[in-house]
C-alpha cells in the first residue's frame, strides 16, 4: 500500500515528538508500505518567522538576530536527541547553512525596509526547511533510508499567487511522479516540507496557513497513493468544537462536500482545500491520533454515512457583517455586481451573503480584520448615494453552520435549528442556505456563539 503520512507542528515539536512520530512511519515500512512523509514546521516556528520578518522591516534587528539564535539552537538541540554520529553532522550542517540563508534573507529586509508577499512566503518557508531533515534524522536512526525535500524540490508547483498559492495539478503530477517515484522504487522513505512548493520560475511559494494538508494530498493525488493520513493530536474530526462542546463525539466517516463545508464555516481539522485534490481520484484521507493510533479516526470519502441527517456544528468567531440598502438597488443588477466587484478588487474575502426578496439590501459578512478597508471601499465607491444610501456595520458576530449531506430534501431542519436557538435565547441576526443544501448557516452575536452551539448541537443529538 502507499501511504502519503503528514505530522503537525505539535507532532514534530522537541525531539520526543519526533521520535514518537519516526516510529509510526518506520512501523508501516517494515510492513511492506510504500510511505511519503509529509512534515509542518515546529510548533509556533512560522508565527515567530513572521515576526522575525516584521522586525526586520520596521529596523529592530537586534531582535531578529535574537530570535534567529534561538531558532537555531532549538533545532541544534532537537537534533543531538534524536541521532548521532554521520547523520548528525550532516543534520547539523544543513541547519545552519539553512539559519545562514534566513539571516541573509532578513537582512535584506531589514536593508531595504520592505517586506513583499514573494519575501514574506520565503522567509515563512524556513521553518519546514528546518523540521523534514530532523525528521530524516529520525528516520535514518532507525534503520529507514530517507531523503529530505522542499516542496519544490519534489514537484509541487503552484501560480505565483504569494501567501496562498494555488498548485498546478497537471505540472505537478507530472514532476510529482518523476521526482518521487524513483525514490519511492530504490527503498527510500522521501520527507516533504508541507505548506511550502515553488511556482514555475523557481521562485518559493506557500500554500496559505495548515498548508501542509494541502501539500500531502496534492502528492497524494500525484502519486495514485491509496490513503492519506493525517497525523493530529485528535481522534478525528469532532462533532463540535470540544472547546465549545465538551461532550462533542468524533465523527466516524464524513464525505469529501461535508469535510470542504466544515473546514470553510471554521473547523480547524484541516485546509479547506485539503480534499480538492484527492477527491477526483476518490482517495481516503484519515485523521489519526498519534497519541492514539489503534483508534479508527475520522475516514473522509466520496460517499456519505447518511445514518445522520446532521453530523456537525461549525462556527467562526472574529467576523463582522456589513449592511448595504437604498430604494436604488431595486432592480438594477449592475449594482451587485458593483458592491462584489469592489470588495474583490480590494482583496477582500466575502465569506457569507444574504439578500432580501426586495433586493433592496445586501447583508454580507468579511472578517473582522477586514471591515474598516471594507466600509472605506464602499462608501468610497457609492459616495453618491443614488444607489446605496446605507453602509453601516455589525462588527462582532459569529457565523454558525449545520452540515451534513443528510440535510438534502430533508423537511423540519431549519425549524428545528431556529427552534433550539430561539429558545436558547439566542437572537439570529442573518441566515443563509447554500444550494447544495449540505449546510444551514446564520449569524449571531458573537457571546452567544457558545450558547447557540450548544443549542443545536443538543437538538440533533450530537453527542449520542
Amino acid at each position: 500500500m502507499r501511504i502519503v503520512m503528514k505530522f503537525g507542528g505539535n507532532l514534530m515539536d522537541g525531539a520526543e515528538r519526533i521520535d514518537h512520530s519516526s516510529n509510526l512511519v518506520v512501523d508501516r515500512v517494515k510492513k511492506g508500505d510504500e510511505v511519503i512523509v509529509v512534515v509542518s514546521a515546529m510548533s509556533n516556528v512560522t508565527d515567530e518567522l513572521i515576526y522575525m520578518a516584521e522586525c526586520a522591516r520596521i529596523g529592530e534587528i537586534e531582535k531578529v538576530r535574537s530570535k534567529i539564535e534561538e531558532l537555531e539552537r532549538r533545532h541544534i538541540d532537537t537534533a543531538r536527541k534524536i541521532c548521532s554520529g554521520e547523520i548528525l553532522n550532516e543534520i547539523e550542517q544543513k541547519i545552519k547553512s539553512t539559519i545562514s540563508l534566513l539571516d541573509q534573507c532578513l537582512t535584506g529586509v531589514f536593508l531595504l525596509r520592505e517586506l513583499t508577499p514573494r519575501s514574506k512566503d520565503l522567509i515563512q518557508s524556513f521553518g519546514e526547511r528546518l523540521s523534514a531533515p530532523l525528521m530524516r534524522g529520525a528516520l535514518i536512526s532507525k534503520g529507514i533510508k530517507a531523503i529530505d525535500l522542499t516542496g519544490g524540490e519534489a514537484g509541487i508547483i503552484t501560480d505565483s499567487n504569494y501567501g496562498n498559492a494555488r498548485p498546478l495539478m497537471n505540472l505537478t503530477e507530472i514532476m510529482v511522479r518523476e521526482k518521487l517515484l524513483p525514490i519511492i522504487k530504490a527503498g527510500v522513505v522521501p520527507v516533504v516540507t508541507g505548506f511550502i512548493a515553488q511556482d514555475s520560475n523557481g521562485v518559493i511559494t506557500t500554500l496559505g496557513r495548515g498548508g501542509s494538508d494541502y501539500t500531502a494530498t496534492i502528492l497524494a493525488a500525484s502519486l495514485d497513493a491509496d490513503e492519506v493520513w493525517l497525523w493530529k493530536d485528535v481522534d478525528g474530526i469532532m462533532t463540535a468544537d470540544p472547546k465549545l462542546i465538551p461532550n462533542a463525539k468524533t465523527i466516524p466517516i464524513l464525505s469529501y462536500a461535508e469535510v470542504m463545508e466544515m473546514a470553510y464555516f471554521g473547523a480547524k481539522v484541516l485546509h479547506p482545500l485539503t480534499v480538492t485534490a484527492v477527491q477526483d481520484k476518490r482517495i481516503p484521507i484519515i485523521i489519526k491520533n498519534a497519541f492514539n493510533p489503534s483508534n479508527p479516526g475520522t475516514i473522509i470519502r466520496e460517499k456519505p454515512d447518511m445514518s445522520k441527517k446532521v453530523k456537525a456544528i461549525a462556527a467562526i468567531k472574529d467576523v463582522s457583517i456589513i449592511y448595504t440598502g437604498g430604494a436604488g438597488m431595486i432592480g438594477i443588477p449592475s449594482v451587485v455586481a458593483r458592491v462584489f466587484s469592489t470588495l474583490a478588487s480590494n482583496n477582500i474575502n466575502v465569506i457569507m451573503i444574504s439578500q432580501s426578496s426586495s433586493q433592496a439590501n445586501i447583508s454580507m459578512v468579511v472578517s473582522k480584520s477586514d471591515l474598516e478597508k471594507a466600509l472605506k471601499a464602499l462608501k468610497l465607491e457609492f459616495r453618491n448615494g443614488d444607489m446605496i444610501k446605507d453602509i453601516y456595520a455589525i462588527p462582532n458576530v459569529a457565523v454558525i453552520a449545520i452540515v451534513g449531506e443528510g440535510m438534502r430534501g430533508m423537511k423540519g431542519i431549519a425549524a428545528k435549528t431556529f427552534t433550539a436557538v430561539a429558545e436558547a435565547g439566542v437572537n439570529i441576526l442573518m441566515i443563509a442556505q447554500g444550494s447544495s443544501e449540505l449546510n444551514i448557516s446564520f449569524v449571531v452575536e458573537e457571546k452567544d456563539m457558545k450558547k447557540a452551539v450548544e443549542a443545536v448541537h443538543s437538538a440533533f443529538e450530537l453527542d449520542k
